[in-house]
């Protein structure tokens, strides 16, 4: 009898590995044949890119840092025209908003919103986006007792939708054809 509990507690936890490691198989089936795949690097159809205003707000700052080695991001003394490409992201603002107040008139909630105005055009001026306005909002409990906790957390959700805008900038530049360029 003593024998048999360690064969069987052997073969019970070999059984659990072995369908663990199935089931591990079968999710990764699945996620690749919906087409599933973690986000790479972009490749953009430019080289060269002009960034402004300088130096800018968070968003322009954040998205000149963005580039990497892939795209060379012009510096502010160069010419407008050795770029291929020139970026506009203007009407960068920062909103609060009280969207919740308890019976006694105090804040309870806040709305927290970054607005990006984009314009995009080539080195010749001719424009590729005109006017896109990205807006990223977040909402955000607040309480007197903790204003410095939420200051802290507020700052926070600003860098996010901060990160967040620049992402889908990147994206967009991501979309442009080399047709797009002449």
């Amino acid at each position: 009898m003593l024998m048999s509990t360690p064969t069987s507690l052997t073969t019970g936890t070999t059984r659990r590995a072995a369908l663990q490691w199935a089931g591990l198989a079968l999710a990764s089936t699945g996620l690749a044949g919906c087409g599933f795949r973690l986000r790479g690097s972009q490749a953009f159809a430019f080289q060269r890119i002009a960034i402004g205003p300088q130096p800018g707000g968070a968003v322009a700052q954040e998205l000149r840092r963005s580039f990497g080695s892939a795209v060379q991001v012009l510096a502010a003394n160069e010419p407008l025209t050795q770029a291929q490409l020139v970026l506009t992201v203007t009407n960068e603002a920062r909103e609060k908003v009280v969207v919740g107040v308890n019976s006694s008139g105090q804040v309870r909630e806040l709305q927290l919103r970054i607005r990006v105005l984009l314009q995009l055009r080539t080195a010749q001026g001719k424009g590729i986006i005109e006017g896109d306005e990205i807006v990223q909002q977040r909402d955000i409990s607040y309480s007197e007792s903790a204003a410095l906790a939420k200051e802290a957390e507020e700052a926070l959700l600003y860098r996010d939708m901060q990160s967040d805008i620049v992402q889908q900038i990147l994206r967009r530049l991501a979309a442009i054809q080399a047709g797009q360029l002449d």
